[in-house]
Formats: structure tokens, C-alpha cells, sequence
């Protein structure tokens, strides 16, 4: 995990974290995207990740399942990635 540093800022009346050109193009994000954050309570680790556009019909619980799932077996599924 690539580890970035950061000030929170002043932006208007609101504070905020702003990232650089090169922080965005890896991230795969562009002026006006949307953004989900994930916050870990107990750690007060915070996941950024680009939020992802549920397709039509399809329930939003769904994601948050697999989202779930995926972290939980992380490592197996990457092990599986590289057979």
C-alpha cells in the first residue's frame, strides 16, 4: 500500500484534503466525480475509492455483500489471481 501525505485546508468555509494531478490519475478521478469513504471506527482508517455507478435493477446490497466478501478473503482471492 502506497502511503501519501497530505494537509487538511481551508477551502471556502468548509475544510477539505486536495490531491495532487498526479494522486488523481491514479486514483482515476476527475473534477466532479463521486467519491466513497469508508471509515473503520475502531482504527479511524479511511478507504477513498471512486464510487461506483450501480447499474439499473440491480440492488445496492449486492455491492456491499461483495464488497464484504472480497475483504474478508483478500488474500485467497489474490493467491487464486495468481495461479
Amino acid at each position: 500500500m502506497k502511503r501519501i501525505y497530505r494537509k487538511v485546508t481551508r477551502i471556502g468555509n468548509s475544510l477539505g484534503i486536495t490531491f495532487t494531478k498526479d494522486i488523481l490519475q491514479e486514483l482515476n478521478l476527475d473534477l466532479g466525480d463521486d467519491v466513497e469513504l469508508m471509515i473503520n471506527e475502531k482504527t479511524g482508517q479511511i478507504v477513498l475509492r471512486k464510487a461506483v455507478s450501480i447499474p439499473p435493477g440491480v440492488d445496492p446490497k449486492f455491492f456491499e455483500t461483495l464488497s464484504a466478501n472480497v475483504e474478508q478473503y483478500r488474500e485467497t482471492i489474490e493467491g487464486l489471481r495468481d495461479r
